[in-house]
């Protein structure tokens, strides 16, 4: 069972749909004991990051999920979430992250490429890990922001966009894709599979 968690900020329909397509059981939850029972953790996202830890804290998710990772419970995070997992973020002002992997979640520079960064591009692989058996490394991506790892050993995966920007981040039981695995067709769905599957 995959526990994706509900804290108002948007997507998570797109995600258990793409979990019921792969026959991976999921539930939409912030529950902590549903949470609990489950094998593993995604935590989805769209908009602020201040606004998305304001509505962790309010739900009292902050600490219980660093427990949970500390646990070594299998932790996915996507695109806001996978930025949660930093250390801070200057989105709306600077705001204290999840502090599962080190770095921070900072503007993406300026280039002749319009930001927000919005569209397919293909990624560049550095920890294979969760990326077997893809046809291809083409990943949709919506996102303003960028997860600056402070470890280059952190960063399973990037995108070119004016500048080599990190698209995965990866330590331990805890991952992270900026792109979107739900809305990235078939090799989307082999990610999300091949997360599933390391830890079946």
């Amino acid at each position: 069972m995959v526990a994706i968690v509900e804290y108002g900020m948007g997507n998570v329909a797109s995600v258990q749909k793409a979990l019921r397509f792969l026959n991976v059981d999921s539930i939409v939850t912030a529950n902590f004991e549903k949470i609990n029972q489950s094998k593993y953790i995604i935590l989805p996202g769209v908009g602020s990051f201040r606004q998305a830890m304001e509505n962790l804290e309010q739900r009292n998710l902050i600490s219980f999920l660093r427990e949970k990772v500390t646990e070594g419970k299998p932790f996915l995070g996507i695109c806001l979430g996978m930025q949660l997992l930093a250390e801070k973020g200057y989105e709306d002002g600077l705001t204290e992250g999840l502090g599962f992997i080190e770095g921070e979640v900072i503007r993406i520079p300026e280039s002749n490429l319009p930001v927000p960064h919005i569209g397919w591009n293909n990624i560049s692989i550095k920890i294979p890990q969760y990326f077997d058996k893809l046809t291809d490394s083409n990943f949709y991506f919506v996102h303003s922001y960028f997860f600056n790892a402070k470890n280059i050993n952190d960063v399973a995966a990037t995108v070119n966009y004016g500048s080599d920007l990190v698209a995965v981040v990866q330590k331990n039981n805890v991952f992270g894709t900026q792109f979107h695995p739900e809305k990235s067709q078939t090799a989307g769905l082999q990610v999300l599979k091949n997360f599933i599957d390391f830890y079946a």
